[in-house]
């Protein structure tokens, strides 16, 4: 059954939800479990597709547009009109290899810092996806690296928190206009 989430990859003048930054409440509040895949979060995945295009991410996690759901929509290939975006409903990480690798990361809800995060560089994620149906898939490279960004999201988690390089960290957060306070290192 082809997927019910069909958006154009372009961006929008106006996307249709709002993002929240670091330092705003509602980003360190745990999402709730979806209880029904329906139309309703069909739509959501709708926009927050469209939203994600729209700032140029590849990633998004439901609380970043205030929604407490776990939901997230994924596209590590924005610029290829081909490759459907993934969307992870329920997530659950399992299985993360013992090779760890470091990578830059990015976030949207922190626009124009990018820090070194380590992180397993295999996981195992099972998920509901847009129809409902449950799903379990191996990732690697960037997809296992977005989805561990994006699930951590879901937990009131910010790839911030993740970063070892104190010194560094503070200077990015201060020079794109970030507390420090605002960090909670896991």
């Amino acid at each position: 059954m082809p997927s019910q989430v069909v958006v154009e990859k372009k961006k929008l003048a106006k996307p249709p939800l709002n993002l929240h930054y670091l330092g705003d409440r509602v980003l360190r509040q745990p999402a709730k479990r979806v209880a029904k895949v329906d139309e309703d979060i069909r739509q959501l995945v709708r926009n927050m597709l469209q939203t994600m295009y729209s700032e140029d991410g590849i990633g998004l996690a439901a609380p970043q547009v205030g929604i407490h759901k776990q939901l997230l929509v994924i596209d590590c290939e924005p610029d290829n009109a081909a490759t459907p975006p993934l969307v992870l409903i329920n997530p659950t990480l399992s299985n993360p290899s013992r090779d760890l690798c470091v990578i830059q990361e990015g976030c949207l809800s922190i626009p124009g810092v990018f820090l070194d995060v380590t992180r397993p560089e295999v996981i195992q994620v099972s998920y509901k996806d847009e129809q409902g149906r449950p799903q379990k898939m191996s990732a690697q490279g960037l997809l296992a690296r977005v989805i561990q960004h994006e699930v951590d999201h879901l937990n009131g988690i910010m790839f911030v928190d993740r970063v070892d390089n104190a010194l560094a960290l503070n200077q990015e957060l201060s020079k794109h206009g970030f507390s420090a306070q605002a960090v909670k290192p896991v």
